[in-house]
């Protein structure tokens, strides 16, 4: 069964958009707090480089910075030569000058990590203002090996990659963004999750689903529960089964957008025989004024589910007394579901664990369903957790909704 919904396919663009600029390098502002003094050695060589930087004497520069380099005996000294290499480069609008300049001030073991980071990362604002992207990727890696905390040089990593047609690489930069953000105890922006959601959804990458768990967790609203759950259907395609837990998972989170969806949950459950919960679901769409019944769109719907039988308790009560097969068993436990008897519906998927054709997976993941609509987040965690295989993604959305409820 292929589902795809229109939200996920408009988050690329939807979602959030790459910066229009990014801040460019400026001299270090330490200068301006601390008188810095050069040593005896390269004192006249130093001035003699500063007065060609303030008359602007660009032709003569190189080989001033060169003889200074020459006679430079401490880190202030070298630090002195890289200021003012770098004033002369932002005076001349040279990039490369610039970059050179940076990497002077970095080995000169004056400034800290975090401030030679700082300057890098402006090394590659004035990169990406150029759209000279791998220029800019190259700058932004400096900085987050000085500072591999920095979460805005991570992000305009994954947006100078992203911006080279590398959106695997793009997407996988803006995940080290945000778990950088969260090791250091703080909570990733919710700009910056969106952004790698969409740019990882863009590179149809299996972290979509992930970021997008992490979207929801962090910031759970029908509208990113929506958007979750629709990546992680348009990227693995589930089954019947796979897609009726899924449709499950938007009912109790409220993020049952529109009438389509609706319908295709009670579809779904038709599919399942299931038609206690198909008309449970139609019913929820029409008392949300999502679904007109007299719709043409959903004449075979209503139609269709009027003329089909529903079970009642004594029919269950029945029909488990003379089920030949754990599925039947299962099956029955989904009626009871959709009647809210969650209590029964766990008696159900516990007595189909284990018989022939049902797949443990399949009867943890409706165990922890029910429980968790009953109310037994412990229960339902542990019946979760102990999915496994391709249901065991699903199970973690679950989980999430479960964490949420407190």
């Amino acid at each position: 069964m292929k589902l795809i919904t229109t939200t996920a396919l408009a988050l690329v663009a939807a979602l959030a958009a790459a910066p229009a600029s990014a801040q460019t390098p400026s001299a270090p502002a330490q200068q301006q707090q601390v008188k810095i003094t050069p040593s005896k050695a390269a004192l006249k060589a130093i001035s003699d480089l500063n007065d060609a930087v303030n008359k602007s004497d660009f032709a003569s520069i190189p080989a001033k910075v060169t003889a200074a380099q020459a006679v430079a005996t401490t880190k202030e000294d070298r630090y002195l030569i890289g200021q003012l290499q770098l004033k002369a480069a932002l005076a001349e609008k040279n990039d490369a000058a610039t970059a050179a300049a940076i990497d002077s001030l970095a080995a000169s073991g004056y400034l800290d990590s975090s401030k030679t980071a700082q300057l890098y990362q402006g090394l590659g604002g004035s990169y990406f203002n150029n759209k000279q992207y791998p220029q800019a990727a190259a700058a932004y890696q400096k900085a987050l090996a000085l500072d591999p905390n920095n979460t805005e040089a991570g992000a305009l990593l994954g947006e100078s990659l992203f911006a080279q047609g590398q959106k695997a690489q793009a997407a996988a930069a803006f995940q080290r963004a945000i778990q950088a953000r969260v090791a250091a105890g703080q909570k990733p922006e919710e700009t910056l999750v969106k952004r790698a959601v969409a740019v990882a959804y863009d590179a149809q990458s299996p972290t979509a689903v992930e970021l997008a768990r992490q979207w929801v967790a962090a910031y759970p609203s029908a509208s990113s529960w929506s958007d979750a759950l629709a990546i992680y259907t348009n990227l693995n395609h589930p089954d019947a089964e796979g897609a009726l837990t899924l449709y499950r998972l938007r009912q109790v989170t409220g993020s049952l957008t529109g009438g389509g969806e609706y319908a295709q949950y009670a579809r779904t459950a038709a599919e399942l025989n299931n038609f206690n919960e198909a008309q449970m679901a139609l019913d929820a769409g029409i008392a949300a004024k999502m679904i007109n019944p007299s719709d043409a769109a959903y004449s075979d719907l209503v139609g269709g589910l009027k003329a089909k039988p529903k079970a009642t308790a004594a029919d269950l009560e029945a029909a488990t007394k003379t089920a030949q097969s754990g599925m039947a068993l299962l099956r029955i436990g989904d009626r009871y579901y959709a009647m809210g008897d969650y209590a029964k519906a766990v008696e159900l998927y516990k007595m189909s664990m284990g018989k022939p054709g049902v797949d443990a997976a399949v009867a943890n993941l409706h165990i922890g369903m029910a429980l968790a609509r009953a109310g037994d987040k412990a229960g339902a965690t542990a019946a979760l957790n102990a999915v496994t295989g391709p249901r065991a993604e699903i199970a973690k959305f679950w989980l999430t909704y479960l964490n949420q409820k407190g």
